[in-house]
């Protein structure tokens, strides 16, 4: 443990904005899971506003460095690559 009252300062930051960045990343999975949920009903409207939001969320969390933005870019259009692929076999 820290003795200095600075980094005792610097340390409960860090586990404010750990447990902020955790929850940000949980949400992310939530909106992944409800696009893998609608493309398996064979329901590509839905899928694709959800991927539409799922691509919102993976671009704030980048801009907010939760995430690197070619993480972000690469699940988009992993997701993006999934959704054609369904549609184009249906």
């Amino acid at each position: 443990m820290a003795n200095i009252k600075s980094a005792i300062k610097r340390i409960d930051i860090t586990k404010k904005r750990t447990a902020i960045n955790r929850a940000k990343k949980s949400q992310i999975k939530t909106f992944i899971k409800r696009f893998e949920n609608a493309l398996a009903d064979s329901n590509f409207d839905d899928a694709a506003l959800e991927l539409r939001k799922v691509d919102k969320k993976l671009k704030q969390a980048a801009s907010k460095n939760i995430i690197h933005k070619n993480a972000a870019a690469r699940k988009v259009s992993r997701l993006q690559q999934r959704l054609n692929a369904a549609m184009k076999n249906n």
